[in-house]
Order: structure tokens, then C-alpha cells, then sequence
């Protein structure tokens, strides 16, 4: 291990014994002294768990801290020659063999448990480890990992891991803005990341979405707007607070469907939303804005590619996402939809009938395909559709995606590369299928068409309630 990872940059801390395991304590020595062997150099520390046998020849102990005043420790408790790390934290289980938690949540399951997820993750109301009280411990426990990152499947246990802040799309959770909004407000040009101040709205405004608005910002002001009435709530981040950098932030009762349906039936849909403003210094820095999403009539697709070129080397993925809409861009969370995807070009589909991937079910309101390049540089087509399209149901989207020659030759088998390179030429049954600009147009018309007449029933209702 220590021979393979030596050379990253990203290594700070070896943990060279099996976790959560027991083993003995001459085992303990053993690996620490191979780990200084194999890397003889300054700041080379290695960490165990703080109940392991041989705990004693490691300079840093895994422990969790738990939620309580002041902190999960008493200083006088410390060893002052050992730094203290929580490897992993915030997975919360019934039991090790049935998995139920409420840090687990698939994404599909919507707002309510993705935010119970979130609240968990950054402050709970019971004692067990999160965000906020990291924060409240000594120096001396340096700080601790979320487990884990993205939803995923793994070996020992037979059902996914629904614990990630993202899923195993990288379609974000919840939880993934809440952790956006403990980052500075300050913008770091120099980082890759998303930096700066930020906004977020965690309510949809579905029939079914929580009266009280969670809104997750770093900004030390934030007003809630809600159309409808106008009224603006203002939230002022509390001064030299203990804890998190930015708490979780709730608009009690600031969302009700019926004053949606209300402004709905005067035909004032553009009136209900929720608007965030971020302040900072008395300025807006950020703004999000939710609306209600009306009757679904097109799909909208687009690539999670996180600003890096597609690369033609025959392994390169990126994710495409299909989404349900209205006329606006609202994203319908709640539908049944299902998604057919089809691709032209040097590239495929990492999706098929026979594993049940191609159509796709749309869940809390997308559906996602990996597409994976060829060998061959060129233009990507995508094209989502509907399932069992007719009348009313949203019109068809296309993508046109783009993969770049790598920058250094491609080292593989010449029989693989054949192979690779004839993938290009596998989707004729595609492209025949894929319709032209004017069958696009006219498909868009005829939908207009259907709405127009689906407004004339709407009316009708209307005239006899």
C-alpha cells in the first residue's frame, strides 16, 4: 500500500492495519514499523482505533466524538501526545445487519427524508457525532470524514449505501448544499472548486412539500420572499456563534398550497415562488428562486461534465441527465415518467434493456445515463424521449456533446483498439430513429396544439366548481 501511495499529494495519514477488526497487538507494532520502513520520512503518521490493541504505537487515535455541551470531550480525558480523528462519521444505523437510518436516503424518496438526512449530518438533537459538534471539540481531535461521499454499492452487505450527500450520479442531495454553505463567502479564485457565497431553497413547492422552509446560505443575511403575499422574513446569522460555520436555517410556515392554488386559479402562476436573497456588507451576493412546476410538457437534458472536455481514449465517461418540465423550466419532481435515451456519434451508452437501465424511471424528477466516449474524437448526439409517447406527454430533447482527441497516444491491446474504434459505427439503428429539425418542430406543434385544447377542458371545470 505505502509503496503504491507514497507519491500522492493527497496522503497525509497511513492507516495500515484492517478497521474495525480485531488483531492482535504484536500485529500493531508490525505494521508500524514496515510503514516507517517503507517511508522513512518527516510527518509520516499513522492512525488505528482508539479501542484496538496497540493503539499505544500509533500518534494518531480514531474516536467519535458525541454531541453535547461544550463538546464530546473533557480535556482532562485527552492524552496531550496524541492527536485525535473521527475516520468516519455521521452513518447512523439501527443495526449492522438491517440498515435503517435516517441518514440513509435514496435521492428518489424526495424532500422530507433528504432533509432529515441533512439535519442529521449537520446538527442532530441527540448524542451522536455530526458536523456541529467537530466543530465544538478541542483542537486536539484534528477533525473527522463524513462516510461517505456518494451513494455506491459495496461488498459485505447485499443493499446499496444511501448515506452519500450526492448519488451514485453525482445528482446532488440535500445534504451536498448544506455542506456548500459551511464554506467561506470570501471567493478563492485559485481553488477548482465552487467558492463564494451561497443561497439554497430546500423546498420544491410541491402539494406535498413542509410548510417550514429550510434555506441553507453562508452569507450573514438572508430574506425569504414568498410571492404570494409579499411578505419578506429576514434571518441574521448569529454573531462569534459556537458550532458550525453556518447553521441550518428554518422560515416557519412560510409555504402554503393553498395560497398557490389560489394565485393558480386567477392565472397569477407566475406570483408563487420563493426567493432567496443572500446578503453580505448590505449587499444581495446570491440569490435562488424556487416556483411551483405546472403540467409537465418537455424534457430538458444536459451534461454533468464539471467543465472538463470528454476525452476520446475509448474510457472516458460522463453523465448526461434527462429531466421532466413545464413551459418555464421548472423541474417536475413528481412524475412517472420514463426515459428512453438514444446516441449518434463516436460514442455508446452505458445503459441497456437487458440490465433494465434503458428506459430509465424518472426519480424525483430525472433520469441519468453515462455515455462513454469511443476512440474517435467527434461529435456525440443524445436524444431523450418518453416512454409510450402520445398526445400530452413532453416533447423529446437532444444534446449535441463533443470528445477531444487525449493528449498522449493511447496505450491498449490492438485487438481492444479495433474493437473500440468500430463501436462508432454500432449506432445506425439510432441515428435512423432520430428525427429531423422539421419532425422536432412539427412534434412541438402538435403538443402546442393538445395544450391549447387541454386549456379549453380546464376551463370548462372551471366555469362549473
Amino acid at each position: 500500500m505505502v509503496r503504491r501511495d507514497r507519491n500522492h499529494p493527497s496522503v497525509w495519514l497511513w492507516e495500515p492495519i484492517l478497521n474495525e477488526t480485531w488483531y492482535p497487538d504484536d500485529f500493531a507494532l508490525n505494521v508500524v514499523n514496515i510503514l516507517h520502513e517503507e517511508y522513512p520520512y518527516p510527518y509520516c503518521y499513522a492512525g488505528c482505533d482508539v479501542t484496538a490493541l496497540g493503539h499505544q504505537y500509533f500518534p494518531v487515535h480514531f474516536t467519535h466524538p458525541l454531541n453535547g455541551k461544550g463538546g464530546a470531550f473533557n480535556t482532562d480525558t485527552l492524552d496531550p501526545k496524541i492527536s485525535y480523528f473521527t475516520r468516519e462519521w455521521g452513518d447512523n444505523v439501527d443495526d449492522w445487519n438491517s440498515h435503517n437510518s435516517p441518514s440513509r436516503v435514496n435521492r428518489a424518496w424526495g424532500e422530507a427524508p433528504m432533509l432529515k438526512q441533512a439535519q442529521g449530518y449537520a446538527k442532530t438533537d441527540y448524542q451522536y457525532t455530526c458536523y456541529d459538534v467537530l466543530y465544538r471539540n478541542p483542537r486536539q481531535h484534528v477533525g473527522g470524514c463524513l462516510w461517505h461521499s456518494f451513494d455506491h454499492q459495496r461488498g459485505y452487505h447485499p443493499d446499496p449505501f444511501y448515506g452519500g450527500i450526492m448519488d451514485a450520479f453525482r445528482q446532488p442531495k440535500l445534504s451536498y448544499y448544506m455542506f456548500c454553505a459551511q464554506r467561506p463567502a470570501k471567493i478563492n479564485p485559485d481553488l477548482p472548486a465552487e467558492t463564494g457565497p451561497m443561497v439554497y431553497i430546500a423546498n420544491a413547492m410541491t402539494p406535498f412539500s413542509p410548510e417550514d422552509v429550510t434555506v441553507y446560505s453562508n452569507c450573514d443575511e438572508v430574506r425569504l420572499t414568498y410571492g404570494g403575499n409579499g411578505k419578506t422574513r429576514i434571518y441574521h446569522k448569529p454573531q462569534n456563534h459556537e458550532g458550525m460555520p453556518s447553521p441550518v436555517i428554518t422560515f416557519k410556515g412560510a409555504f402554503d398550497v393553498m395560497q398557490d392554488k389560489e394565485l393558480a386559479r386567477n392565472g397569477k402562476h407566475a406570483d408563487s415562488y420563493l426567493l432567496a436573497e443572500g446578503v453580505m456588507d448590505g449587499k444581495v451576493v446570491a440569490t435562488h428562486k424556487v416556483m411551483p412546476s405546472r403540467r409537465p410538457s418537455r424534457l430538458l437534458l444536459w451534461a454533468d461534465d464539471e467543465r472538463v472536455e470528454l476525452t476520446a481514449d475509448g474510457s472516458d465517461l460522463l453523465t448526461v441527465v434527462a429531466a421532466v418540465a413545464d413551459d418555464n423550466g421548472n423541474i417536475k419532481r413528481l412524475n412517472n415518467y420514463e426515459i428512453k435515451f438514444e446516441i449518434e456519434g463516436p460514442g455508446e451508452l452505458v445503459a441497456n434493456e437487458e440490465t433494465f437501465t434503458n428506459p430509465r424511471p424518472v426519480l424525483w424528477g430525472t433520469a441519468p445515463v453515462l455515455v462513454r466516449a469511443t476512440t474517435t474524437p467527434g461529435e456525440i448526439k443524445v436524444r431523450a424521449s418518453v416512454v409510450w409517447s402520445g398526445k400530452h406527454t413532453p416533447v423529446s430533447a437532444e444534446l449535441t456533446l463533443v470528445s477531444h482527441r487525449p493528449a498522449l497516444p493511447i496505450i491498449a491491446d490492438s485487438e481492444e483498439l479495433k474493437q473500440l474504434q468500430n463501436q462508432s459505427g454500432d449506432t445506425r439503428q439510432a441515428r435512423q430513429s432520430t428525427p429531423t429539425d422539421c419532425e422536432r418542430r412539427i412534434e412541438e406543434l402538435q403538443q402546442e396544439l393538445n395544450r391549447l385544447k387541454l386549456k379549453e377542458v380546464e376551463q370548462q371545470q372551471s366555469d362549473f366548481e
